[in-house]
């Protein structure tokens, strides 16, 4: 997936932490072996290979995950759209090497581009494409499902304090560290990642990030960020982050991208229909290097037993990182890329 997933764990076994640690990121790699689309012998090149010729039959987990992101597509009306992988491609941000393809380009791929072309069957657990071309890309949602199953499997072990994180960009806190209301987390300043935009504390919650600090390239002055607007397939501007807060690292990962290409407005009527969910979002002022932040709020909690989210700072510039800084220290700290 690209990345580096870390897990802290408190408890009073080390080497049952270590066990259920081991397995955590056996999951991990079994799920990276899976969905990844840069593995041509991955269940996703297979599928994207094949399904718009035929029927293909997916792993059940799999299949329910491509079920759920389907559902956020048609949800944000295509701004998380699960089938971007040409444009993707076309922008160079799929091998690292950024380019700008044309008028005519964007056109030609936005035809083999879109959610409603992808053909779920659940009698059978079968996937078809309904255009020749059209590609899964598991990117923008991957990471935070990942994290979901490794926090189900502590939990199926009795794993109650612990922060599993895929990068910086997808976190699950389980419970809090001893003595602590929350695990706090840090949002970098847009500009500069050695600053504290805000420092969140959240407990059993999950929290996802999407920037155009992630991935960019700059091209005749101008910045190009990896986030594309499935819409017009082009990079989306004039927004620097958006962070998401939800129960499911999987629903935080796919609509911190929505809300991203959604901007402020038309996640705000997200948020009024969808509960127990907050976005933070930064966008640019004039100025050099500086932003405002919008926060906005479910109206609606419908969750039982709902996790806390607390602590924004509203005009931090703190260097401080978002480790753990003075907690008690974890039983085992477990890092693997």
């Amino acid at each position: 997936m690209g990345t580096e997933f870390a897990l802290i764990a408190y408890g009073d076994d080390t080497r049952h932490l270590t066990a259920v640690g081991n397995e955590v990121f056996e999951e991990i790699d079994r799920l990276d072996s899976q969905m990844s689309n840069y593995k041509p012998r991955s269940e996703l090149s297979a599928i994207n290979r094949a399904a718009a010729f035929r029927s293909v039959r997916v792993e059940p987990r799999l299949f329910q995950l491509l079920v759920e992101a389907i559902g956020y597509s048609r949800a944000t009306g295509g701004a998380f759209d699960v089938t971007a992988g040409p444009l993707v491609k076309a922008w160079g941000f799929f091998h690292g090497r950024g380019r700008v393809p044309n008028d005519a380009q964007i056109a030609q791929i936005l035809t083999r581009v879109g959610y409603h072309r992808v053909n779920l069957n659940p009698a059978d657990c079968t996937i078809r494409f309904g255009v020749e071309g059209l590609e899964l890309d598991l990117g923008a949602v991957g990471k935070g499902y990942a994290v979901d199953r490794a926090a189900d499997i502590l939990r199926t072990y009795g794993v109650t304090r612990a922060l599993v994180s895929a990068g910086t960009s997808s976190i699950l806190a389980l419970g809090a560290p001893p003595g602590a209301e929350g695990w706090p987390i840090t949002l970098r300043d847009p500009y500069d990642g050695a600053k504290a935009a805000d420092v969140v504390h959240i407990k059993n919650y999950s929290l996802s990030i999407s920037g155009n600090y992630e991935k960019f390239f700059t091209l005749g002055g101008k910045i190009y960020s990896h986030i594309l607007n499935p819409g017009n397939g082009r990079p989306v501007g004039n927004i620097l982050a958006a962070t998401v807060l939800a129960a499911r690292a999987t629903e935080a990962e796919a609509l911190s991208t929505a809300f991203y290409v959604m901007g402020v407005e038309r996640s705000g009527a997200y948020l009024g229909v969808h509960p127990d969910l907050t976005a933070v979002f930064y966008l640019p002022e004039e100025g050099a290097k500086r932003f405002r932040r919008a926060v906005l709020r479910s109206a609606l909690t419908m969750r039982s037993g709902f996790g806390s989210v607390r602590g924004y700072l509203k005009s931090s510039r703190s260097t401080r990182s978002s480790s753990a800084a003075g907690l008690p220290r974890p039983s085992r700290l477990l890092v693997r890329r």
